[in-house]
């Protein structure tokens, strides 16, 4: 009896932007409440300070609880959606509701609670520069889309011509406003000086691995890598030896970010041999750039730690 009274409750929240579907794990209640500071502050007033609490990364619905919780003396763990959806598939679950997904987050929480990270809240200049890296990316893909329709609707060219206009205005804004966030960050000019001394390396990526390597000084360059979801996953059984493919965690636009420096790289000086040692192995053109985006992450992660400029002449394959 007094294990029962011990035990840490579990929480799994799903998260919506005008509500929240609370679980406990163990109880098939579900309880509902709107997305807001009053809300949720009212509701964790009933909650132990102990207890441990899971959301789904959602872009920014689930911060406002997330940070609440956390001020409010929980365990807070943000999963990654692909995660859930996976362990609901293995628990054999064949609907979705948000209902349901409540009940699986608090009941994956509690069961693998030990081989997760608890999340902590980012600093204001940390969560600026996550805000403004989100915003461009959004933008970033609505622009493209704008520039494609190009093609299919020439009556209108000149109508999307000047809201590309504008558009690349506003880009263009937000580049600045991302270098100065950047700097703003812990030793971030300095950081920031040493990642972008690599050829092919940008302002938008610079900033955005420095906020990586910021969050996770820590951590090997093996974790690094993984961390940006460029790592290859092994497909092995047996003696059979399978395709390796990117495990994709993390951070879509941080790949999109380093395929497209590695792109830069590679017509450069500095990066053209090491990629087309990479396509001397048989690799496609693809998978060389990936395998030069790997290197740029480990090279500017050295930089990052060491407080180095980058050295040219210590480049080899």
């Amino acid at each position: 009896m007094n294990q029962q009274l011990n035990e840490v409750v579990c929480f799994g929240v799903d998260v919506a932007s005008t509500h929240l579907d609370i679980a406990v794990h163990g109880v098939q209640q579900v309880q509902r409440i709107p997305n807001d500071e009053r809300s949720i502050n009212r509701w964790l007033k009933t909650v132990a300070r102990s207890s441990r609490l899971a959301v789904e990364a959602t872009g920014s619905y689930h911060q406002l609880l997330a940070r609440l919780a956390h001020e409010h003396g929980l365990q807070v763990f943000v999963l990654n959606p692909r995660d859930v959806k996976r362990y609901a598939q293995g628990l054999g679950q064949r609907g979705k509701t948000d209902r349901l997904d409540a009940l699986v987050i608090a009941r994956f929480i509690h069961r693998e609670h030990q081989e997760l990270r608890v999340w902590q809240p980012p600093t204001k200049e940390a969560q600026r520069l996550d805000d403004l890296l989100r915003t461009r990316a959004l933008l970033q893909k609505q622009y493209a889309a704008q520039k494609q329709s190009l093609v299919h609707r020439p009556e209108l060219e000149q109508v999307i011509e000047d809201v590309l206009q504008s558009m690349q205005a506003a880009l263009t804004r937000l580049e600045t406003l991302i270098a100065q966030a950047a700097r703003n960050l812990p030793e971030g000019r300095a950081g920031l000086r040493c990642i972008m001394s690599i050829p092919g390396v940008g302002v938008l990526t610079g900033a955005a691995l420095l906020q990586l390597f910021t969050r996770a000084k820590d951590a090997s360059c093996d974790a690094i890598v993984a961390l940006t979801g460029l790592d290859p996953r092994p497909m092995d059984s047996g003696s059979r030896k399978g395709i390796r493919r990117l495990s994709k965690r993390g951070n879509a636009e941080m790949r999109r970010l380093l395929y497209n420096a590695a792109m830069s790289g590679a017509r450069t000086l500095t990066w053209r041999g090491v990629y087309e040692r990479e396509r001397a192995k048989g690799l496609p053109a693809t998978g060389a750039l990936i395998a030069l985006a790997r290197r740029l992450v480990r090279v500017a992660f050295s930089l990052f730690k060491s407080h180095s400029m980058f050295d040219q002449t210590r480049v080899c394959a």
